[in-house]
């Protein structure tokens, strides 16, 4: 109904037009000296021409509507995504601009032929340079604002304060499909809302559609740990859709959101973790995690290892504990396949995890026995 009604509109609009193009037109030939036609003739063809522009405007009146349909949509859609920060400050922006191109094409609208245009150029440069730094530039515009305690720092520190009290914690691509996260969630020991990005589920559905077989799977054991912890957690888990279109990078957007949020960033990934810390982002490092409830060993103490390879260096043989801590035997090579006692000499930590050295508890005790029979001979010389 709404569109026949403005299909009817756009009718009349042109036949309005068409009867006052065609009455101008017939002025027009009488003033030109022509012959002037019969009155009825020419009534005739004014209302010809009225009825012709008047099916003229009703005929595109549905390509002009789906347009201006199309584009009120994607103009809608554009300020859904954009913080509304970001509008507000671009808007300031905008306001400063024309006001700066008023101000200044007073100046020259009095000038000949281009003193009537020079304000219209003006306020489009104007204009569009105000809302282009309005926005790149919002942060320091809302920065103007901690002046007034209501409007700027309270009201933005509170809604920071909201997600840090209620313990939001932003997931990573690589924390969601190395899976641990879910057991972790599931034992306790993370509590408060876990927020998954719309682009990091945007780029979870890459990976599941890639076709590559390993990248495929990796990115499904993502969306299945993602309903998992869903299901069965019973943690509140929320879909941010704030997206960021100046950034491209996932890694990028991650850290602006944990920004915007004020909430950390939970990760294995080593490179994510490093530029967040240098943008004062925090991150909880599940790798870090692991390796902090590893059982601590101190040097000297027996442990019960299996060799089960080469080392690196001469000689040596490699062990494994059963949280993956890698254990370097030194002498061990003669007992590979073998489970022996050793005795730890040192421990080093490592961004990769820790990593032990021993060496066999045997060769211990044929050092001790010869170093006793070295006693006892040089006991007996002197004797």
């Amino acid at each position: 109904m709404l569109l026949r009604i403005l299909r009817g509109a756009f009718g009349l609009l042109g036949a309005a037009a068409g009867f006052y193009v065609g009455r101008a037109g017939l002025n027009l030939w009488q003033v030109g000296g022509g012959v002037n036609p019969p009155p009825g003739l020419s009534w005739t063809l004014l209302a010809l021409v009225t009825f012709v522009a008047g099916l003229v405007g009703y005929g595109v009146a549905q390509h002009i509507i789906n347009l201006v349909t199309q584009s009120m949509r994607w103009l809608e859609g554009r300020l859904q995504r954009t913080p509304a920060q970001e509008i507000i400050s671009g808007a300031l922006g905008l306001i400063c601009g024309l006001i700066i191109a008023n101000l200044l094409g007073a100046s020259f609208f009095h000038l000949p032929l281009v003193g009537p245009y020079i304000p219209m150029v003006g306020s489009i440069l104007f204009g569009y340079l105000g809302w282009s730094l309005g926005t790149k530039r919002r942060d320091e515009v809302w920065s103007l604002f901690n002046i007034f305690p209501r409007w700027g720092g309270k009201e933005r520190d509170k809604g920071k304060g909201e997600s840090v009290r209620s313990g939001a914690k932003i997931l990573d691509t690589s924390v969601i499909i190395d899976g641990r996260i879910a057991d972790i969630i599931k034992s306790g020991f993370i509590e408060g809302t876990i927020v998954i990005p719309a682009f990091v589920l945007e780029e979870l559905r890459h990976i599941a559609d890639s076709s590559d077989l390993l990248k495929r799977n990796r990115g499904r054991r993502g969306l299945d740990i993602l309903n998992k912890i869903r299901k069965e957690t019973g943690i509140t888990v929320k879909v941010s859709e704030v997206d960021f279109d100046d950034l491209t990078e996932v890694d990028s957007k991650l850290v602006r959101l944990a920004q915007k949020m004020g909430a950390p960033v939970l990760t294995n990934d080593y490179n994510l973790n490093k530029v967040a810390e240098l943008q004062g982002v925090r991150v909880l490092n599940i790798n870090e995690l692991a390796n902090a409830v590893k059982p601590v060993v101190l040097p000297g103490e027996e442990m019960t290892v299996q060799v089960i390879k080469d080392g690196k260096e001469m000689g040596q043989g490699v062990a494994y504990l059963d949280d993956g801590t890698m254990i370097v035997v030194e002498n061990g090579r003669r007992f590979i396949g073998q489970t022996i006692a050793v005795l730890v000499t040192s421990v080093l930590q490592t961004a990769a995890g820790r990593m032990i050295f021993a060496r066999p508890k045997a060769a211990d005790r044929k050092l001790g026995a010869h170093h006793q029979a070295l006693e006892r001979s040089e006991y007996q010389c002197l004797s």
